[in-house]
């Protein structure tokens, strides 16, 4: 049987170089599902799987599971979110190549070791087994980086206050020369990256002849290697234009944790903790190690979010299905906009609440579902199968009028 526009099983497998048992295994387990299926129960495929196979083929070679495959690609024939995937992906080939590099010089350095009998160094030893051991970061950072990216994108595109999110973080943060900055839990970099031209505009040299310079020192700290990865790369694409430019500012990334800062005391004249806090096991215990590492009169800008944030999302959802749930755990209740305050006037003089205001109005369906198959709840064990059964579900909600959703989102202020 032949289709114009069509390959058939075997035709789409030959020009893919791989096995028709292959295409077929991967329509059972869901992860490539043929485009056209007849009711004779014939598979036929179009180029657009092409693109789909590509993915699969190199998520299996950098050491993702089937399992990890399917809840990683599920609307990716979606243009958008491919784009963003085969970025996540190339970036991963490089961080791939990069930790192979790496190991390489490690064996290289413990083989000449041996041949100009020193013995083994057993430190090079060790590092090759952390490099070795990096897989499961890797995959998780390629997660990771994909989660953050789509909720980025949904507040960028459709949110009510045009100032956004990063840009008023920072209005709040007053950085002024001078100041020695740690922001913990940064992520990506973004709130850096978004800022980077007011930032320039502070750290510009402009003092006198000899006067002494009040360089701005801003220290990135997150306890994924795969997120300081990011932090770096983009931070450094982002200062590009300053080589020509006379600006006094310093970056530095480092992996760390809020309850082990690894700084010294009154280290900092100002820490950021940009929707950081409630994953914290022990928050009192980070915020002692935040008080120890502040100077006296040092400031706190910590941000969070209250019970009404996203809630239209979340009932949207549920009225898809009542079991999806978006989030494991309810973060704000833990550390929130409503009892945030208490919690850090215990370690602060002086603790100012302020609020964002927005709102989201959305009219497109794809970023929608693209943020919430983001989400840290249970929402991809239900919609893996339902994908564009579900995606068709928000677009019918979305014929009659936009969906308006709340933002409830703000920082606290602190003063040691």
């Amino acid at each position: 049987m032949h289709k114009d526009g069509y390959y058939s099983s075997g035709e789409f497998a030959k020009k893919a170089n791989v096995s028709v048992r292959t295409i077929r295994y991967y329509d059972q387990q869901n992860i490539l599902k043929p485009s056209l299926l007849t009711d004779e129960g014939v598979r036929f495929y179009t180029d657009s799987d092409f693109t789909r196979l590509q993915q699969i083929l190199l998520l299996k070679y950098l050491g993702f599971t089937l399992d990890d495959i399917r809840n990683m690609t599920i609307g990716d024939s979606d243009y958008h979110v491919l784009k963003n995937s085969l970025e996540l992906q190339k970036r991963m080939i490089q961080d791939k190549i990069a930790q192979m590099q790496l190991v390489c010089k490690a064996i290289e350095e413990t083989e000449d070791s041996i041949n100009e009998g020193k013995g083994v160094d057993w430190s090079n030893m060790l590092e090759i087994i952390h490099l070795t051991n990096m897989e499961d970061s890797m995959k998780n950072q390629y997660i990771n980086a994909g989660n953050i990216s789509a909720r980025i994108n949904l507040h960028n595109q459709f949110s009510v206050n045009k100032q956004g999110w990063f840009p008023w973080v920072y209005e709040q943060c007053r950085i002024v020369k001078g100041m020695r900055i740690l922001e913990i839990g940064c992520g990506d970099g973004t709130l850096w990256v978004d800022n980077i031209g007011q930032l320039a505009m502070t750290g510009k040299r402009n003092e006198l002849p000899g006067k002494r310079r009040k360089n701005i020192s801003v220290e990135l700290t997150d306890i994924s290697e795969g997120m300081i990865s990011d932090a770096r790369r983009n931070v450094k694409k982002a200062t590009e234009s300053w080589k020509e430019r006379d600006i006094d500012v310093s970056f530095r990334f480092r992996v760390a944790s809020c309850e082990k800062t690894g700084a010294k005391d009154e280290m900092y004249d100002l820490v950021i903790a940009d929707h950081v806090l409630f994953y914290c096991k022990n928050i009192n215990k980070a915020l002692d190690e935040i008080v120890r590492v502040l100077k006296p009169g040092g400031v706190l800008v910590c941000s969070t979010y209250g019970s009404m944030h996203m809630q239209e999302i979340s009932k949207l959802v549920s009225a898809y299905d009542k079991r999806i749930a978006l989030e494991a755990d309810k973060l704000f209740e833990k550390f929130g906009l409503d009892n945030g305050d208490k919690i850090l006037k215990k370690h602060f003089s002086d603790v100012e609440r302020r609020d964002y205001g927005d709102a989201l109005v959305v009219d497109e369906a794809e970023p929608l579902v693209d943020y919430i198959l983001s989400c840290h709840g249970n929402q991809k064990e239900y919609l893996v199968d339902k994908y564009t059964d579900f995606k068709k579900y928000i677009e019918k909600k979305l014929e009659r009028k936009p969906i308006r959703i709340t933002k409830q989102a703000g920082v606290f202020v602190c003063i040691k």
